[in-house]
């Protein structure tokens, strides 16, 4: 593995690439140029909740032509991130105010999507998202686009989604039984559904995996302190049971949870 290759997988695991769709593409890239299990087993342990690379990587590993596939695959996730946009566009009224959590590439999607095509009028509320502070991020690109966001501190979740009449959130893996996220977004559901409000996960169906595992993340990135009285503990996801989700926004449309898992178990045999 030569040294780009070594600096793309040193940003997966720093987060310096961010989003599950830009971390899959980045390791294709790594994979195509030198395939082996033993790389293969390297780029998956870097991250190990996103099954949108794990399954890209399993995928390649059985394709006899890896190229043409991870061009397939590439090609796959970049219309279906216009799909899922124009999907949950239509879940956007007009002047409503919409709850988000994190930094979702696919929920970037939807609300420029709705305010550049649709010509809508939205407030998007959001929260800094500690310890990486990627709802400052999702602030900022959103601003860029003349859309209004109100950031709060994550302790004020329940005086931000309160105000709102949608919450759309992303994620990093699907199972049968729910969706993991960005560490908050269990918490989060469960509020919007105390105060009756939809919540709906964005997320393109080659996330769907049969069991998940969550990443903590290293100390340090909370809290740097050399004590040895004080440890830092950093789960960077939480699973949220289906219960808790109004439906799923994919490429396969606004679909009921248990729906949305029947079709995306269909979707492995597009690329075998």
């Amino acid at each position: 593995m030569g040294k780009e290759e070594e600096r793309i997988l040193q940003n997966i695991q720093s987060v310096k690439i961010q989003g599950a769709s830009n971390i899959a593409k980045a390791g294709i890239g790594v994979y195509v140029k030198n395939p082996s299990r033993k790389l293969k087993r390297e780029i998956i342990s870097i991250r190990p909740t996103e099954p949108l690379l794990q399954n890209s990587l399993r995928i390649l590993e059985n394709s006899k032509d890896k190229k043409t596939t991870a061009r397939k695959l590439v090609e796959y996730m970049d219309k279906s991130k216009l799909r899922i946009a124009i999907n949950g566009a239509r879940l956007v009224g007009q002047d409503i105010n919409i709850f988000s959590h994190c930094h979702s590439s696919t929920v970037m999607e939807i609300l420029k999507y709705a305010k550049r095509v649709k010509k809508k009028k939205f407030i998007v509320y959001t929260l800094e998202v500690e310890p990486l502070l990627q709802g400052r991020q999702t602030a900022k690109e959103l601003a860029k686009e003349g859309i209004k966001v109100i950031v709060f501190p994550d302790l004020a979740a329940r005086e931000a989604i309160k105000k709102c009449d949608l919450f759309l959130f992303g994620a990093d893996a699907y199972t049968k039984k729910g969706v993991a996220n960005k560490i908050g977004t269990e918490t989060l559901c469960r509020l919007a559904r105390e105060l009756k409000i939809p919540a709906y996960s964005c997320g393109v169906s080659l996330k769907y995996t049969k069991k998940v595992k969550i990443e903590y993340r290293p100390g340090k990135e909370v809290w740097d302190e050399r004590n040895e009285n004080i440890k830092v503990i950093n789960p960077a996801f939480d699973f949220t049971k289906k219960k808790y989700l109004s439906g799923v926004v994919s490429e396969l449309g606004t679909l009921p949870f248990k729906e949305f898992i029947r079709e995306a178990k269909k979707m492995f045999s597009r690329f075998s």
